[in-house]
């Protein structure tokens, strides 16, 4: 038995809906669970409620909704809530209020069709739109980790990834493999059909940037690998401006009359590969000694933007404040009309205001950064630094 029991990251802002759905979930079933015989068969909804249940046969349009708010048993309503509170609270704080709610009813909605496509027995639960929240939670945070409880033989605890654990555990393990070796009256096809609208409707989102999109989630991640290969592919083409060593073309060729710019401009281009090769092996620790080693080489040497972007991340991160600060200053004195840029003011802003004590460089970085910021929550993270070095 494998059974998640926290995320490595948590909502900045309050998950109300999620929390009104969890609640609104356990009343209903509290109102409309009441197992009775009926012939041979249990029944498990009181009689007046049995008419919220999606019959694929007869379909109302309003089944397609009642239907995830009607729950079988103790244990499927405990297993579906739990599951929305796991994941459903960052995909809410993501998505927003309004957006969580109008995409939890799109998630059961699709849910109940994929169902009612493919079969004739009547379905109730959640457990369709919570796939449609779990597959959200895939495409936003991936690479987040996930402690999973275990229980075979002995009793631990491990962590895993996002995507492996929902894409193998949940998605093929559960629903895929399952369908055809388990005899369980388990509606796989709704859980299928919700992992496919959560995965498509996010990615849709992020890719179209209705919602804004980050380096880690999976549509980020993908641009990152793009634009990686298309370096590689620079690095190795015949026509590349690093590949400075062709005889053929003079244009390329160090000027032998001075070895000491020959030493200088080998040096750098190696460093430039040694950074990227690091880089695309996640090897972010020695891709930042080789970037403080190429800046005492060129103090004022920009790398390709993406590569130049992730490693001032990387500085961020790991609390090299000051050298962080110049990645990012170099990032936007050469990439001045990157489409994110007031996420590099911001950042900085916060680096000097926060970190090294700079209060004017800060409010100017800050200032900028608000003219351009749409995301609510950095807007008033931008407004309540402002004010805090105002005050000051």
């Amino acid at each position: 038995m494998l059974l998640p029991i926290s995320t490595s990251i948590s909502p900045r802002r309050t998950p109300y809906v999620n929390y009104i759905l969890i609640v609104a979930n356990i009343v209903l079933f509290m109102l409309t669970y009441g197992p009775h015989r009926v012939g041979p068969f249990i029944e498990p909804l009181r009689p007046w409620a049995q008419q919220f249940m999606l019959t694929p046969e007869h379909p109302y349009i309003w089944q397609f909704v009642t239907y995830a708010f009607l729950h079988g048993s103790l244990m499927h309503i405990l297993g579906n809530m739990y599951f929305l509170y796991i994941f459903g609270n960052n995909v809410n704080d993501k998505l927003g209020n309004i957006g969580y709610l109008c995409f939890y009813l799109g998630g059961a909605v699709f849910s109940g069709l994929g169902h009612a496509l493919l079969h004739h027995n009547p379905v109730l639960g959640a457990s369709g739109a919570v796939a449609a929240v779990t597959g959200a939670y895939l495409v936003l945070f991936p690479q987040t980790y996930i402690r999973v409880l275990y229980i075979f033989f002995f009793i631990g605890t491990f962590e895993i990834k996002a995507m492996y654990l929902i894409l193998l555990k949940f998605i093929f393990f559960d629903n895929v493999l399952q369908k055809h070796i388990s005899e369980a009256n388990i509606a796989f096809d709704a859980h299928l059909a919700g992992y496919a609208f959560g995965i498509a409707i996010v990615f849709g989102l992020l890719a179209s940037r209705l919602i804004d999109s980050h380096h880690s989630d999976l549509w980020g991640m993908l641009r990152q690998w793009n634009r990686r290969r298309r370096f590689r592919d620079v690095l190795t083409d015949d026509d590349s401006p690093w590949q400075s060593d062709q005889p053929q073309r003079p244009q390329r060729t160090f000027v032998q009359s001075n070895p000491v710019a020959d030493s200088h401009d080998k040096a750098i281009i190696e460093l430039r590969r040694r950074i990227h090769d690091a880089m695309t092996r996640n090897d972010t620790s020695q891709a930042r000694q080789l970037y403080e080693e190429l800046l005492k080489t060129a103090p004022n040497h920009v790398l390709p933007r993406q590569l130049q972007l992730d490693i001032a991340n990387q500085l961020m991160a790991n609390g090299n404040w000051a050298l962080s600060a110049k990645a990012y200053e170099l990032f936007l004195k050469s990439y001045s009309n990157y489409e994110y840029v007031e996420q590099v003011y911001l950042m900085l802003g916060l680096l000097y205001g926060r970190y090294l004590q700079q209060r004017a460089r800060a409010l100017d970085y800050l200032k900028r950064a608000l003219d351009q910021l749409r995301d609510p929550g950095q807007q008033a993270l931008c407004r309540q630094e402002i004010d805090r070095l105002e005050s000051t």
